[in-house]
């Protein structure tokens, strides 16, 4: 099948048009080229990313499927009338059922907030992404007492993805290390998580697949041999055995997917904590 273009379309960022979109796409096996369309918040710009999408169409000979998350309504009814397109007006396929069942108008508001700066969990995300990158790959050991997570594993198997993942997303505080051959042969922690041995949370890889992503990093090196990422991977995971440490493997799985298995741990465990 040809490819199809699909937009995405915001009076905000997209990212929530983006991602809802994109899960929906993972259900049918077509190769879709995607493009963000955010800040569409006037009947103007509306107009501009109708031409946009119009242009696709009589390039390509196929629609374009357009995913909104449009909420002023002159603004959508820019698109209603003129786009080209495939329109999934998702707002509306789920704002106007709930006013029915909650019996409430909808704010109709644009963004999930009026001034983002006013709101704590914005802050705390800002935090947080500012802990995991001062705490990636083992820079630092200060304040780990104030970690929500502390992610271990050998170079390459996912730390630092997934610790930018949570502290953006969730507003999780993520220090990540990663286990060294050193570490192998004293057959201990690094000194500096010991304390925090309740805190953290392993990742671990199939050594082919780590082989390929160190290959791509260091060609025909003994970092990226099979027969080291083999070793690496197995004394990382008798490591966590013998501190009985819980582990996620991450070949197969997104950064969606490790990010919500760590964030259930660390619930889990504030769970347990209370």
């Amino acid at each position: 099948m040809n490819e199809r273009t699909v937009f995405f379309v915001s009076d905000g960022t997209a990212i929530t048009a983006e991602t809802f979109g994109t899960a929906i796409l993972a259900q049918f096996q077509i190769p879709v080229r995607q493009v963000r369309m955010p800040f569409v918040d006037s009947p103007a710009k509306a107009m501009r990313a109708v031409e946009k999408i119009n242009a696709t169409y009589q390039k390509e000979g196929v629609r374009p499927v357009v995913f909104s998350t449009l909420v002023d309504v002159d603004v959508l009814n820019v698109l209603r009338n003129n786009c080209e397109g495939k329109l999934m007006d998702m707002f509306s396929a789920f704002v106007q059922p709930l006013e029915t069942e909650l019996g409430v108008k909808a704010l109709g508001r644009v963004g999930r907030f009026p001034d983002i700066t006013r709101n704590q969990a914005y802050h705390d995300r800002i935090d947080a992404i500012n802990f995991s990158l001062a705490h990636d790959d083992g820079q630092s050991a200060r304040n780990l007492e104030s970690a929500d997570v502390i992610l271990v594993g050998v170079s390459r198997s996912g730390k630092t993805p997934t610790s930018i993942y949570l502290s953006m997303q969730f507003g999780i505080k993520v220090a990540n290390y990663p286990l060294i051959p050193e570490d192998f042969e004293r057959r201990r922690l690094p000194s500096a998580l010991l304390p925090h041995r309740k805190k953290i949370f392993g990742l671990t890889i199939a050594p082919e697949r780590l082989a390929e992503i160190r290959e791509e990093r260091r060609p025909n090196s003994q970092y990226a041999s099979l027969a080291n990422c083999r070793m690496e991977v197995s004394e990382a995971e008798a490591m966590m055995r013998r501190y009985d440490i819980s582990w996620l493997s991450t070949t197969t799985k997104s950064i969606e997917e490790i990010a919500t298995t760590v964030l259930q741990h660390v619930r889990r465990r504030n769970r347990h904590h209370d």
